[in-house]
């Protein structure tokens, strides 16, 4: 099944659940509105910084690089007010690096006074390949809407202008579609005006290489513009708080900017607006008002209860993790719907199960590993709020769930962890299996070894879970492997010319989108941030 296949799926489930009452995981309908409430409380001020360009620059063909293009200064930015353009001219503009915001230019007039209005066409681009090729025709599952690119009319001249529209760009492309032939324009005072609600810069890393050094650099980059008024995922599309991408954001701010409230801001956000049973949807929108995602995620709901867990032990703010310590129970009470007698979860299909977005990755060990892993970090969470009493079921469930695992998933001829009937071996699952603390350390160590040098294991192809294979290969002790792992496949968008992390990168296939075309992918994606927070917490360092 593929991604819109499991959207169209689980969106007519959320449809259906959506039409009934919603009430709060405790009972309570009130907490709702409480939640909501202090949710608003915690909405941070974004902070706009005016930047101006550095260059005026050229698309070249570069069949080395994984996105087919880099690009060539042509001459300085200031030579932009100085350009009479007229109908058919193009020029690229490179602000030097990424941010999140809006633009802004005042267009001025040479020749007759004009007698028609000027029709623009900006394309916004995080990489070289947006601005480099045409968008259109556009062959994505998801809506072209979302491409980076606005036709813009301006009917009275000279006049100044600022685009309403919030983009994702270093680069922007303007194109002169229609004018009157009787006069030309020059685009003056050109700026790009940043927003974020990160503060400041972290210090920069010290007594590391120049590869490592960039790598954090970028990571803070892609979680700085991804800081808006919510963790987003990616400012390109979307731009929605999703859980995953929050678990992953908030470890790398814990470590780096600090933000804490804005981190406590999403998990209200998501316990005010869950399913009507209390099970949290696996994003929600913020804009114009904060309203309930519709969309559902297994791994994503018990993930919940581990982001809550985090936050609690990064802050020591139990108040906040009593407060919402219902809707951490009430999701694995939901869940543990579908775990068997013997403590095994048997997918029912009727709920997205994501780990990654590798279309062939088969995820019955990984989703076992992830449950088990939110239950011991839940049971963690009881324990700092003083609550364990409450769940005295959780360790036997542990002790259950971890048997299962073994009994299903190892294969100890082969010192590997499997998932499915086809006994498929994955990086996933050993990822996730290593997390959950099933087997030894050896064993693990092994496992991930194993399926790592295995060409016919299933690799990932997203940041995310490239991060929890690091993550991974730590907990086996295997830190020069981690290591080695993270410069080569963060290195690798580096060496690409990332300025920030993408959603998605397959160094196999570097051209492959999950949504069917690559100018629909985000080049800036939060889930993508984290080596910070591995080099920042001190763990590959």
């Amino acid at each position: 099944m593929n991604r819109r296949e499991l959207i169209l799926v689980v969106g007519a489930v959320a449809a259906n659940s959506a039409l009934r009452p919603v009430r709060a995981a405790s009972g309570d309908a009130d907490n709702l509105t409480r939640w909501a409430a202090k949710a608003e409380t915690l909405k941070p001020t974004l902070v706009e910084t005016p930047q101006l360009p550095i260059d005026l620059v050229r698309a070249v063909a570069a069949a080395d690089l994984p996105l087919r293009f880099r690009m060539e200064r042509e001459a300085a930015a200031n030579e932009l007010a100085k350009r009479v353009l007229r109908k058919g001219a193009s020029v690229i503009v490179d602000f030097g690096g990424h941010r999140t915001g809006y633009l802004s230019f005042h267009l001025a007039t040479e020749g007759r006074a004009p007698d028609a209005p000027v029709r623009l066409r900006l394309t916004f681009g995080e990489v070289p390949t947006d601005v480099a090729e045409p968008l259109y025709p556009y062959n994505g599952q998801l809506s072209q809407a979302w491409l980076p690119d606005e036709l813009v009319n301006i009917d009275y001249l000279p006049q100044s202008v600022r685009l309403a529209r919030r983009y994702a760009f270093r680069y922007v492309k303007i194109e002169v579609l229609d004018t009157s032939p009787e006069f030309g324009i020059r685009i003056e005072d050109l700026t790009a005006h940043a927003v974020t609600s990160a503060r400041g810069t972290p210090p920069p890393l010290a007594g590391v290489t120049p590869l490592i050094r960039r790598i954090d650099e970028v990571a803070l980059a892609t979680l700085r513009d991804c800081m808006q008024t919510t963790f987003e995922d990616g400012p390109r599309r979307d731009q929605r708080l999703w859980i995953g991408d929050l678990r992953l954001q908030a470890l790398t701010n814990y470590h780096s900017f600090r933000q804490n409230d804005l981190v406590q801001r999403c998990l209200y956000l998501f316990a005010a607006l869950p399913r009507a049973d209390g099970l949290v949807a696996a994003c929600v929108f913020e804009k114009p008002a904060a309203r309930y995602g519709g969309l559902h995620i297994v791994d994503y709901a018990a993930l919940f209860n581990v982001a809550l867990f985090d936050y609690v032990a990064a802050t020591a703010d139990v108040d906040t993790g009593r407060d919402l310590w219902p809707v951490a129970l009430r999701q694995l009470e939901i869940l543990s719907r579908d775990i068997d007698a013997e403590g095994r979860y048997v997918d029912p299909g009727n709920m997205w199960i994501f780990i990654d977005w590798a279309q062939k990755l088969d995820r019955n060990a990984s989703i076992q590993a992830v449950l088990l892993f939110a239950y011991k970090q839940t049971l963690a969470l009881a324990r700092k709020l003083g609550r364990a009493a409450e769940v005295p079921g959780y360790a036997p469930r542990i002790e259950q769930m971890t048997r299962a695992a073994r009994k299903y998933y190892w294969d100890a001829a082969k010192n590997v962890f499997v998932s499915g009937a086809g006994k498929q071996v994955s990086w996933a699952s050993q990822a996730w299996m290593t997390i959950a603390g099933v087997g030894s350390t050896h064993e693990c160590a092994a496992a991930l070894r194993n399926a790592i040098a295995d060409p016919a294991a299933q690799q990932p192809v997203t940041p995310y879970l490239y991060h929890y294979v690091v993550e991974a290969l730590l907990l086996a002790g295997l830190k020069k492997e981690a290591r080695a792992l993270l410069e080569k496949y963060w290195g690798g968008m580096i060496a690409a010319g990332a300025d920030t992390f993408w959603e998605i990168y397959d160094p196999a296939q570097p051209l492959s989108s999950p949504y069917g075309d690559i100018h629909i992918n985000s080049y800036c994606h939060a889930w993508s941030c984290t080596p910070a927070y591995l080099l920042r917490s001190g763990q590959l360092t």
